[in-house]
């Protein structure tokens, strides 16, 4: 599976290993990732792609907004992991 913007990762090393986050960006073989709480919105984490395991693309308002480039807030970004943490 293909990794773009909006798409929800597991992390794999480092330590934020076993942490899901929202992929901001693309860039080459990095990914900006954000979580909404430890890497917000404006301090995302620089990642390499060999370093996470795609986990879904949903299609929810959130997802919708990073991907047109919409106003999205770190409490949004927490409460999508959240619930996707409690159905795993």
């Amino acid at each position: 599976m293909d990794v773009r913007c909006s798409d929800i990762v597991l992390s794999t090393a480092g330590h934020d290993k076993g942490g899901l986050f929202f992929v901001l960006n693309v860039e080459g073989e990095y990914l900006l990732l954000a979580d909404g709480h430890n890497r917000p919105l404006e301090k995302p984490k620089r990642k390499k792609r060999t370093h996470v395991l795609p986990v879904t693309r949903p299609d929810t308002d959130v997802a919708k907004a990073l991907r047109d480039g919409g106003v999205v807030r770190n409490s949004e970004l927490r409460r999508e992991l959240a619930i996707l943490r409690q159905s795993m």
